[in-house]
């Protein structure tokens, strides 16, 4: 395909946003709930009050409340319980994990992967980043874990407007050496990363979401004061696929240099202590089923 410019690649991806607007869009009762979480008037009353409009929904994050992802103490019954102990963030990235959950569910994949590896990978990735921001002592585990699970949300886009052509680029990139990206880009003229951050825009996702789906391949284009959150996705995905936790074809050909980690004030030893714990770390979280 000819070279685009930055203006073409922003229409493309505008445009492909806007085809998927009857076929996958945010849950209305999840675009309420973020609302509410990102107002600083809100209150944890006004989101109990809408998450518990919606039973399925608290059954899914009681599910994950209870599971060793969080260890808290005994079995927590309760929505209302759980946002006090939790917090509101942590409710609301809940909410936006099982609307995805649900989303990503639909897609078909080239190359011999599933939609559910697809997301097995997302939650790994946003499992991964939360571990290395605990890790950090920054109080970022909560944005960290959402910025991960989003990381790919540009597949959406992508397998809903060009399916055939989405498992064309999953074909080539499991049978050769080029970046997942770079195929991308020659295939369809815009990248996972692009569309991703289109719609989170459209989605009104946090701004450090936005940067985490756009650059998680490339946080060192960042500035330096937007690229901590973006860096810790990067080094997930790049372990993630590394592990081959689901779907691993986007970082097959990534790898983690030491100065990438140390440039955002993250101790290598902390990377080698995620890697080592990955396996385990994925098994606690119940977003899967």
């Amino acid at each position: 395909m000819p070279s685009v410019t930055t203006s073409d690649i922003r229409a493309i991806a505008e445009s492909a946003v806007l085809q998927i607007d009857n076929i996958a869009t945010l849950p209305e009762i999840t675009a309420r709930i973020m609302a509410i979480v990102e107002d600083p008037n809100s209150s944890a009353a006004e989101l109990h009050r809408v998450v518990s409009h919606d039973p399925a929904l608290v059954a899914r994050i009681l599910k994950v409340v209870n599971s060793a992802f969080y260890g808290l103490p005994g079995q927590i019954a309760s929505i209302e319980r759980a946002i006090v102990l939790l917090g509101l963030t942590a409710v609301k990235n809940l909410a936006v994990a099982a609307s995805l959950g649900q989303l990503f569910r639909g897609l078909r994949l080239g190359a011999g992967y599933t939609a559910k590896e697809l997301w097995k990978h997302c939650i790994a990735v946003g499992v991964a980043a939360r571990d290395l921001a605990a890790q950090m002592r920054v109080p970022l585990q909560d944005e960290a874990f959402l910025a991960g699970m989003i990381h790919d949300v540009g597949f959406i886009v992508a397998i809903q407007v060009w399916p055939d052509k989405v498992a064309s680029i999953c074909e080539e990139a499991a049978a050769g050496q080029q970046h997942f990206c770079d195929i991308e880009r020659d295939t369809l003229g815009v990248d996972h990363q692009i569309l991703g951050a289109a719609l989170c825009e459209k989605w009104k996702f946090p701004r450090s979401c936005q940067l985490a789906a756009s650059h998680h391949h490339r946080p060192t284009e960042l500035a330096d004061n937007n690229r901590l959150l973006t860096t810790l996705v990067y080094i997930a995905d790049t372990l993630c696929c590394e592990a081959r936790e689901g779907f691993d074809l986007t970082a097959r050909h990534q790898t983690v240099e030491a100065s990438e980690p140390s440039a955002v004030g993250l101790d290598v030893s902390c990377v080698e202590h995620t890697r080592r714990r990955l396996p385990e770390l994925v098994k606690t979280v119940a977003l899967l089923q």
